[in-house]
């Protein structure tokens, strides 16, 4: 009786045990970490930029050549169809303040260590076809590849959140 309850207490505890080693395994190492943190934030501001200037070919750059990008209106496929989204996007709306907040605790490994997967959140100040300002803001996952010595996005994907009702809507 005394081995059963001992055997049941073991097993119990390894099972409490293996999600907590597994969700560390996913978790690269701190030096990987900190080089791809510090890659992000660099080009973080770099894609800010680009996306700010309303410049197609320098956003799709951050992507593979066969990356995957879901929209609202569904999935593009390969850096030259985001290059198009994205231009036809600048044609109608101007953004100007795009803000992207990477959420530190999120990243983990996906398969190798040359596959992070993170999310984060968004806003920006989007310009419109007649000049009024728009706020929008979202929430992103991505997960980039080690290309040589780079990162680059792989597969992107990302909402816009509604804004709040207005009052006249909530009655």
């Amino acid at each position: 009786m005394k081995t059963r309850l001992l055997g049941a207490l073991v097993g119990l505890a390894i099972s409490f045990a293996l999600p907590t080693l597994a969700q560390q395994a996913n978790k690269p190492d701190p030096q990987l970490r900190e080089q791809f943190l510090e890659q992000f934030d660099t080009d973080n501001k770099k894609y800010a930029e680009a996306f700010n200037n309303n410049d197609a070919t320098a956003v799709a750059a951050f992507f593979t050549e066969d990356a995957v990008f879901v929209t609202s209106t569904g999935p593009l496929h390969g850096r030259q169809a985001i290059e198009k989204w994205y231009a036809d996007l600048f044609k109608k709306w101007h953004p100007k303040n795009l803000i992207s907040k990477l959420d530190p605790n999120s990243l983990r490994i996906i398969g190798t260590p040359d596959n992070i997967a993170f999310n984060g959140e968004w806003s920006d100040t989007l310009q419109g076809q007649n000049g009024e300002a728009i706020q929008a803001k979202g929430y992103w996952s991505e997960i980039d590849t080690r290309e040589g010595d780079r990162w680059k996005i792989c597969v992107l994907t990302g909402n816009t959140t509604p804004p709040p009702p207005t009052p006249a809507q909530t009655k």
